[in-house]
């Protein structure tokens, strides 16, 4: 049975290139906001791009906070990536005059600017996947492309305060110092790379998120 995954329509950029790859790795994709459709999606692909305000803004014009949430209490997958993944922490300082800006808060912690010489990080890069990775089952030693100027800096949730059974499956890369790349926590999973410009191995990483659901 073919998995059906929405990419959420929020005013992100171009998206086609996560349409495009996601069928590619045989899942039927839908382009929508709609909320009846993210709900009886089997997954929901949250892409991200620009900077955290817009995409915050744009995720809260259509309604994204309360459909993520209804989606994970069910138990129900969600990726989400780039600025898609900062937006699922508690906030970022980017463009933020008092602080932070506030994000979804599935995550504990606060998105911040690289640490490195050279800002933005923008380019294929190795990552140090967690042990038993489903998603980067086949690609551990893969490079992905990456294209941002901030980050996690640190994980900040502990095992028995996550949503899953098991303790979260962090994945972590290094532009000036580390910075946390992906994440596996129950049904909601993320990556900071752009796995649908990562050629092969972005493909396969999809290929492995959609063989789960």
């Amino acid at each position: 049975m073919v998995a059906r995954v929405v990419v959420l329509d929020y005013g992100s950029g171009n998206v086609r290139s996560a349409v495009r790859m996601l069928e590619r790795v045989g899942a039927g994709v839908e382009l929508s906001a709609d909320p009846r459709l993210v709900q009886e999606a089997d997954a929901l692909f949250v892409p991200g791009v620009g900077n955290f305000h817009a995409c915050m803004r744009g995720l809260r014009a259509v309604d994204a906070p309360r459909m993520i949430d209804v989606r994970l209490s069910g138990g129900r997958p969600v990726l989400g990536i780039c600025v898609g993944m900062q937006a699922l922490f508690e906030g970022s300082t980017e463009l933020s005059v008092d602080g932070q800006e506030d994000g979804l808060g599935e995550w504990p912690g606060v998105v911040e600017r690289l640490v490195a010489p050279v800002v933005p990080h923008m380019g294929w890069s190795t990552v140090k996947a967690a042990e038993g990775s489903r998603l980067f089952a086949g690609v551990e030693d893969e490079r992905f492309y990456f294209v941002h100027s901030f980050a996690t800096l640190a994980w900040q949730l502990e095992p028995e305060g996550s949503m899953a059974v098991v303790a979260p499956k962090v994945t972590w890369s290094e532009h000036g110092s580390p910075f946390v790349a992906a994440v596996e926590n129950g049904p909601l999973a993320a990556t900071q790379f752009h796995p649908e410009k990562s050629g092969d191995a972005g493909a396969h990483l999809l290929e492995n998120w959609v063989a789960s659901l």
